[in-house]
């Protein structure tokens, strides 16, 4: 019998969602074949099967989630296998008894757990248990050499673990008025707790992960005037302001590699391509980053193309994790709500992010410092690791920016 375990479909996946299970149980299935739909931290990805033989058990039901390598299927290499697996037990919840009412201060106990085939026994001085397994029994204290094993791998699984704990009598103290024999009602919240999706942790895990980079911040004001004009000659083409935005830095990271290091334990990672990443906000919750790969490489047409096809199958969960987990360079662009302006945390493992606000109409002072204008300006605000950069890196960085879309933006289309 052979185990088929959540793979780790990226550097920072720790646990799958099974989406759906492509083979049922008695299925015969060949060495590649899909065996199932996983939701990692930030898309869909189908599973191939390295086996070949019998779908025996689904350990983790469509829903379910699963750290990654633990096991959650079971394949049979023949027929005889897999009607062994058919006859074997399923493994099944442990159920605890419901509090019963009492009048006096009592001990509640809850109930025995059901009558298990066998207890385990020591191998060559080693009990057989699952890691989880045993990380469970040492968190509640159990005994290993005395749990019984239910599963038909002839291991000690988690679930054997929480019986045996669950079967243990805990004496608790409950308290009640001696002349209402009633047990007080459980509090009322003023809201439900809503677990989060795969996505959404993920992003707490980086977002956790970047209180830890000691960051710092720049801004600039930036005349936006000749880049609208350009927008509005070359939109009907098919290109994005958000284009137009990430050639305009990945043109400027050419001069200012720096900015576009990130920090590896111990020194500095100098990144050969210029990855640009732009954070998306996903409809059910959460936030991923498609990365443009090779922005200064290619031209605004086809980064147009590549952004168009990136947030479709964003917004579907059909993103390799190459392509958002390989930005050495973010851009925030919340502008495009009407924010003037805000500041973006680092994400862990790139130097940068750049916070860009709304392009508005602003009155200023015009060049001959005598007379007043209008013109449309734009907040942007570099947020960096000081690790990798300093505060007069960031400075330059985006004084280029400015001058490029202020005094020549046609750069961009060439």
């Amino acid at each position: 019998m052979r185990e088929v375990e959540m793979p780790a479909l990226s550097s920072t996946m720790t646990e799958g969602k099974v989406v759906a299970w492509k083979k049922n149980v008695g299925d015969r299935i060949n060495k590649g074949d899909i065996l199932l739909v996983v939701e990692s931290d930030k898309a869909d990805m189908d599973v191939e099967s390295f086996d070949a033989g019998f779908l025996a058990q689904i350990l983790v039901a469509a829903g379910g989630s699963a750290g990654v390598g633990n096991t959650i299927a079971l394949i049979a290499a023949n027929e005889a296998e897999l009607a062994q697996a058919k006859n074997a037990p399923a493994p099944t919840p442990v159920a605890v008894a419901a509090p019963k009412k009492v009048e006096e201060p009592v001990v509640v106990t809850q109930s025995a757990a059901p009558t298990i085939p066998k207890a385990a026994t020591v191998r060559e001085g080693r009990i057989p248990a699952s890691p989880r397994a045993r990380v469970v029994a040492l968190e509640l204290g159990v005994d290993l050499s005395t749990v019984p094993i239910t599963s038909i791998r002839g291991r000690i699984e988690e679930a054997d673990v929480r019986a045996a704990a669950a079967a243990v009598t805990v004496p608790v103290a409950v308290s009640a008025p001696k002349t209402t024999p009633t047990v007080a009602a459980p509090l009322k919240t003023s809201a439900d707790v809503v677990p989060l999706t795969t996505l959404q942790q993920a992003v707490v895990r980086n977002m956790e992960a970047s209180l830890l980079i000691p960051s710092f911040r720049v801004g600039y004001t930036i005349t936006t005037d000749p880049l609208d004009a350009l927008y509005k000659q070359i939109k009907a083409k098919g290109v994005t302001m958000t284009t137009l935005l990430v050639k305009a830095v990945a043109s400027t990271l050419k001069k200012h590699s720096m900015v576009n290091n990130g920090y590896a334990q111990g020194g500095i990672k100098h990144n050969p391509q210029i990855n640009i990443a732009v954070a998306v906000a996903m409809e059910d919750g959460g936030l991923i980053t498609p990365v443009l790969q090779r922005a200064d490489q290619k031209d605004i047409y086809q980064l147009s193309r590549e952004w168009k096809d990136l947030v479709d199958r964003a917004r579907t969960k059909k993103l390799t994790p190459d392509e958002y987990t390989t930005g050495t360079f973010t851009i925030s662009n919340l502008g495009m709500f009407g924010v003037d302006r805000f500041d973006a945390i680092v994400p862990p493992g790139t130097g940068g992010i750049l916070a860009i606000g709304a392009s508005l109409a602003q009155v200023v002072v015009l060049e001959d410092g005598t007379s007043f204008g209008i013109r449309r300006q734009m907040q942007v605000n570099l947020t960096g690791d000081h690790r990798v950069f300093y505060g007069a890196h960031g400075a330059q960085f985006l004084k280029d920016l400015a001058l490029l879309l202020e005094k020549d933006p046609q750069q961009l289309t060439l």
